[in-house]
């Protein structure tokens, strides 16, 4: 794939060391002056500028529905998230997520859902010179190109569905790509009929199905069961800290051998209160998923007083997070894969299984 394949990075502004007055050992060198190395920092900037971010899961939407009053087009103490700040972060994709609060009743889940679906499509008129919403891979690489922030829409929640294929072509029509399964009857531990149902709809349709919040039972059949890459898109190690929304190894391992993706989250309770120990959390996934299967997920989109870890408090932080990983021995490459490209490879993946669903239904 175009965008994995290595790519030189260009050269980052060097601190070149003093050259020494003219004297007997320096006249008529031939050396040039020495420059000192780049510091992991520079080199995460440098990184990002080629890979951006693309972060799978952000709740502004729903913060903004309860505080309507934030222009995020200008720096906004008010909440986390930002244009400004998701530059200043290398955030290149955004999934705006659509999931709705906690003790929500379940016959308001698919009012609410739609309320979101409608209120992120007016943030995304309402900001058109920073934020384009996306559908596609190719959006997602063309938004890069022309200096916007892609957006996807999703995950929205599986019990939204009311038992109704309909409900998700539906939101497939309005732009959504993400359905996170948890909580939905027909996805506890196992899969009811009307879930196989749903998964193969997802395949067809090319909606990814994020496995957050589901139990290892559930998310192994769903692994199991979709066609196309399924992804947990505000996760972190279960190993590491246990918590009903970290993913455990069993899950891991079956993202890696699926081509799935495991995004890590900077929620204080599924990480601990430390960039580095979100570093650690990004170390685990890897060791067990693999490099082409971990990705980022920060969970922003909050209201100030929201704990973050020491470091990571807004998009901002980003760079800094890549120079701990760059310090920890991480490859470029995996880097780039980290924060770019297996997202990117991910919903390649899931627009595939859709065109090949399509071509046996006319075969």
């Amino acid at each position: 794939m175009a965008d994995l394949q290595d790519e030189q990075t260009p050269a980052h502004p060097a601190y070149a060391a003093e050259t020494p007055p003219p004297g007997p050992a320096s006249v008529g060198a031939a050396d040039p002056p020495a420059t000192a190395p780049a510091s992991a920092l520079d080199r995460a900037a440098a990184l990002l500028s080629l890979h951006p971010v693309a972060d799978g899961h952000n709740t502004l939407v729903r913060t903004l529905r309860q505080s309507p009053y934030h222009d995020i087009g200008t720096p906004d103490t008010g909440v986390d998230t930002d244009i400004p700040r998701l530059r200043a972060g290398g955030v290149g994709a955004q999934f705006w997520s659509l999931l709705p609060p906690r003790g929500t009743a379940p016959d308001r889940a698919l009012a609410d859902a739609l309320d979101q679906v409608d209120a992120a499509l007016s943030l995304l008129r309402r900001y058109p010179d920073g934020l384009c919403l996306a559908l596609t891979a190719d959006d997602m690489a063309d938004a890069r190109n022309r200096g916007r922030i892609a957006s996807f829409l999703g995950p929205v929640p599986g019990s939204a569905l009311t038992d109704s294929l309909a409900a998700l072509r539906a939101f497939h029509a309005l732009g959504v790509r993400v359905l996170a399964p948890a909580g939905a009857p027909w996805a506890a531990e196992d899969l009811t009929p009307f879930g196989h149902e749903v998964v193969r709809e997802a395949n067809r349709l090319g909606v990814l199905l994020d496995v957050t919040g589901c139990t290892p039972a559930a998310a192994l059949r769903i692994a199991g069961a979709s066609k196309a890459p399924v992804i947990a898109t505000h996760t972190a190690a279960d190993a590491l800290t246990p918590h009903p929304d970290n993913t455990d190894d069993d899950v891991l391992l079956a993202l890696r051998a699926a081509g799935g993706l495991a995004m890590a989250t900077f929620d204080t309770g599924q990480t601990g209160d430390s960039l580095h120990a979100v570093a650690d959390h990004l170390d685990h996934l890897r060791a067990v998923a693999g490099p082409g299967s971990v990705g980022l997920g920060a969970s922003f989109g909050t209201e100030p007083g929201t704990r973050r870890p020491t470091g990571l408090t807004d998009p901002s932080g980003y760079p800094r997070l890549i120079a701990e990983l760059l310090e920890r021995g991480w490859p470029e490459t995996d880097i780039a894969q980290l924060t770019w490209g297996n997202a990117l490879r991910v919903l390649r993946a899931a627009e595939f299984t859709a065109r090949a669903a399509a071509h046996r239904r006319t075969g």
